[in-house]
């Protein structure tokens, strides 16, 4: 039992770096038919595989816009050949401006609300 633990520890430290995406990639992993507990050093592996994926992404992206700055064109551009993944951005990009445009709809009516309170 105790051995288990050491090995766990062993993991976490040969990596060199705090793992950012753990708890997500577990609730992924499930809901995409894994256990509820999937093995840590299986987790590990997958955030590796996002983390490589997110840094390669991240410089062709620079490499093809603007020097210093990834836009959301530069992804767009890097998926559009991949229909997955571009009918992903989009649908992303569209919920984000409805939830934009909600959120500025709510500030708005509170807005109102507390300013008809004052009067």
């Amino acid at each position: 039992f105790d051995e288990d633990a050491d090995d766990e520890q062993m993991v976490s430290t040969n990596s060199g770096r705090k793992r950012l995406f753990s708890k997500e990639l577990r609730c992924m992993m499930f809901g995409f038919g894994d256990d509820k507990n999937p093995y840590t050093e299986t987790v590990d592996l997958l955030e590796d595989l996002v983390i490589e994926y997110i840094a390669e992404t991240t410089h062709r992206a620079m490499e093809i816009g603007r020097t210093g700055r990834v836009q959301v064109e530069d992804i767009i551009f890097l998926v559009r050949k991949d229909q997955r993944k571009y009918a992903r951005v989009k649908d992303l990009l569209t919920m984000n401006e409805e939830l934009k445009k909600a959120r500025k709809a709510f500030d708005e009516i509170k807005y109102v609300g507390k300013y008809q309170n004052t009067i």
